[in-house]
């Protein structure tokens, strides 16, 4: 659960530091953004290969090695003074973190007895939701009595720590089949480029290269596609996306956390620039959504083991639809109350949803493809949350040429982010349709 923090809070922990970075370092804000782009591209990357590894010599093993690398680049990060080696350091974190992300709850399923499952799968769930969800407060915190190298060297310490408790991790046995190194370029490509490409497209810079990246990852996804169906234990796992159950279910995912992010992204400037709250109260109004999925977690947990995860999700993902929808429509002076009851209500629909629809996608692979499970749930959480930041600037950067207020785009982003709720709701609906429900 540490090394996940860690690696879930480092996605967004330096976002508030960039001017300061920028400044530092002597370079313009739109080159300091690498800082940010490198670490989740590399993440995003490197996904799919470090679940195959894990498959391949044990998910224990890759585990650690994947949290060493993030610490150790957490170090080079927090003592080097030259933006290029910085944004090597960040590379080589979104390296670690991709090993620790891509199998944590592949490594719960061999933690927890099946019968408890869900409550394990639980617990995962909602440190990745509220460790991704308090990054720039975490940041904030540390900037206010520290510089901005301390937000990568508090991770030395902690990582360290980490590293030493997983030695209890359980020992599983490796599959011993090769290591496709082809799919794995073809994925680098493919998911790298497209992260690269939306992230590029959302801020509207380099948009003639942005397209270049997604030509590029469209042809890699499609050669990669059609390799992973000649192979027996596919890296992309084609294999399982075959049962509907766990390609509704990863679309859920996707859905859900792409409208997470549409929420997360939009309201801080919400706050901020149009109610004119401070950057600490800001933390203080985004705080009940990631508490109340805390909460609820737990019971969750325990319904997951009991119910079908399709009804759940469908009811979760609609619950957090409304909410959103709610958020958009705030009265002119809104007060703490109005805002917190709203966000309460988001984070009920996104804590009911990520239990279940988690333990649905790791439970519907046999044990020995857990790992090519693990890697489909780490995908469809990172594309979700890549497109919904990317669309959030787009939005506001449409609203901006046209003269619409930041109100308005805020607006815009939170119906967007219910219409992909929505439609995560009637895809995860869809389930009890489907011929293989297995754990669906």
């Amino acid at each position: 659960m540490l090394s996940v923090a860690l690696a879930s809070i480092s996605g967004a922990i330096a976002n508030v530091a960039l001017p300061t970075i920028a400044k530092d370092l002597g370079v313009s804000p739109a080159t300091s953004i690498w800082v940010i782009s490198s670490y989740q591209i590399a993440l995003g990357a490197l996904i799919l290969p470090m679940s195959s590894l894990g498959e391949i010599f044990s998910y224990r093993r890759v585990y650690r090695v994947g949290l060493l690398v993030f610490t150790l680049a957490s170090l080079l990060c927090a003592f080097t003074h030259s933006l290029p080696i910085l944004i090597v350091g960040r590379m080589l974190q979104g390296v670690g973190a991709a090993g620790v992300v891509s199998l944590n709850t592949v490594i719960t399923r061999f933690t927890y007895p099946r019968a408890m499952l869900g409550r394990g799968i639980g617990l995962n769930s909602v440190l990745v939701a509220t460790s991704t969800a308090a990054g720039p407060s975490v940041a904030a915190a540390i900037l206010a009595v520290a510089d901005w190298p301390w937000l990568f060297l508090v991770n030395v310490p902690l990582g360290g720590l980490a590293f030493i408790l997983s030695r209890w991790i359980p020992v599983t046995k490796g599959s011993g089949h090769p290591f496709d190194v082809r799919s794995a370029v073809l994925n680098a490509v493919a998911l790298g480029g497209l992260i690269l490409g939306i992230d590029e497209i959302g801020r509207g810079e380099a948009t003639e290269w942005a397209i270049l990246a997604i030509i590029a990852a469209v042809i890699s996804g499609i050669f990669l596609v059609r390799r992973q169906e000649t192979l027996k234990a596919p890296m992309l796992a084609t294999d399982l996306l075959k049962n509907p159950a766990m390609s509704l279910a990863v679309t859920t995912s996707g859905c859900s956390y792409a409208a997470q992010w549409f929420a997360f992204v939009s309201l801080p400037f919400f706050f901020q620039d149009v109610m004119g709250q401070s950057q600490i109260a800001t933390g203080l109004l985004m705080t009940p959504w990631p508490v109340t999925v805390m909460a609820i977690s737990p019971l969750v947990g325990r319904l997951s083991d009991r119910y079908p995860a399709g009804v759940l999700c469908s009811i979760g993902a609609g619950i957090m639809s409304l909410g959103l929808i709610l958020l958009a429509f705030l009265p002119d002076q809104a007060s703490s109350l109005d805002i917190s009851w709203r966000m309460v209500i988001a984070g009920i629909g996104f804590g009911v949803f990520q239990t279940p629809n988690n333990r649905s996608i790791i439970m519907s692979a046999p044990p020995e493809r857990s790992g090519g499970a693990g890697g489909l749930l780490a995908l469809g959480r990172m594309i979700g949350q890549a497109t919904g930041a990317a669309l959030v600037a787009l939005i506001f950067g449409l609203c901006a040429l046209n003269g619409a207020s930041q109100g308005t785009a805020v607006v815009l982003a939170l119906l967007a982010g219910a219409g992909f709720a929505g439609a995560g709701s009637i895809a995860s609906a869809l389930r009890s349709l489907s011929r293989k429900p297995a754990e669906a």
